[in-house]
């Protein structure tokens, strides 16, 4: 059997981590928090260092909060690629922007290992629950090669094409996440405004037209006040600047995603990094003078 590693045992790293050890993989972990790696060891993972993931490792997968660390991680000193060799792989689930997988996969290409760019939706529930929906970018035949391994913490794999695609993807797939949560945030609000229940106008509309598993995953939290964060108001942010980016660089006009920008822009300096992506409606709240929450039972 191929030995794994996998890299970044945060939020979502560490549940699929689990995952592919309850999967029967032998895998080691490595990470900056020693109680996340502590607590993989309990489950039966192995503490290693990056070079020695790179040496002892097949596979090693990557889950980290930017571009620039997946490539301090890789190719910094004593880094992931020192360590590696002809035909082993890398599947980097990080959210980063096309270019900084095309150039993880240049790179590690001059090696003769693999890459393939594999960013992740679902959130923390869906990384606890392994339902997750992995997007592709990189050749068939890693892909294939992979699945095993997706099969153990996510619902859905698709290739969508060549390196960098995937986290295209994961960019588009941020766009349409992040305007929905905006959507629900400032309909709630109105309805908050206008003296209707908003857990009722929830209850209303979900099974219409406007239903959505991110109404379903968010309208709750927001009128039970709870920012408990499953996706950092940090993390949309660093997203939505990689879109920007990346359309800049294509020359995309993409004016509702700048808006939205600047409105989690506003919710940063305002000290919510830490809260979910839900509490955005705060920023709606505070333009209207309300708040929204479930009405007191009589």
């Amino acid at each position: 059997m191929e030995k794994a590693g996998f890299i970044g045992l945060g939020i979502m790293g560490k549940p699929m981590a689990k995952h592919l050890v309850k999967a029967g993989f032998d895998l080691l972990v490595n990470d900056l928090n020693e109680e996340a790696v502590k607590e993989l060891a309990a489950c039966g993972a192995k503490a290693a260092g990056l070079k020695e993931i790179g040496e002892s490792c097949d596979i090693i997968f990557l889950c980290l909060p930017s571009g620039a660390v997946s490539k301090a991680v890789l190719f910094g000193q004593d880094g992931v690629a020192s360590g590696l060799s002809a035909g082993k792989l890398v599947c980097d689930h990080s959210s980063v922007t096309p270019d900084e997988s095309v150039y993880c996969h240049d790179e590690l290409a001059k090696l003769g290992a693999g890459f393939v760019d594999a960013p992740i939706s679902g959130g923390e529930p869906g990384a606890i629950a392994a339902s997750l929906a992995i997007m592709c970018g990189g050749s068939e035949e890693d892909f294939r090669r992979l699945l095993p391994y997706f099969g153990a913490i996510g619902r859905s794999a698709v290739l969508i094409g060549g390196p960098g695609s995937g986290s295209v993807t994961k960019l588009a797939n941020q766009i349409i996440v992040n305007m929905n949560i905006a959507a629900v945030s400032e309909a709630l609000v109105l309805a908050e405004k206008c003296g209707a229940d908003p857990e009722k106008v929830y209850k209303a509309i979900k099974g219409g037209l406007a239903g959505s598993a991110v109404l379903d995953a968010k309208a709750p939290m927001m009128y039970e006040r709870n920012f408990k964060a499953g996706g950092k108001i940090s993390i949309n942010h660093k997203d939505l600047k990689n879109v920007m980016n990346t359309a800049i660089a294509n020359s995309v006009p993409l004016p509702m995603t700048a808006e939205l920008y600047q409105v989690y822009q506003t919710m940063m300096v305002n000290g919510h990094q830490d809260e979910d992506h839900s509490a955005i409606v705060k920023y709606f709240e505070k333009l209207a003078g309300v708040e929204v929450k479930r009405a007191k039972e009589e």
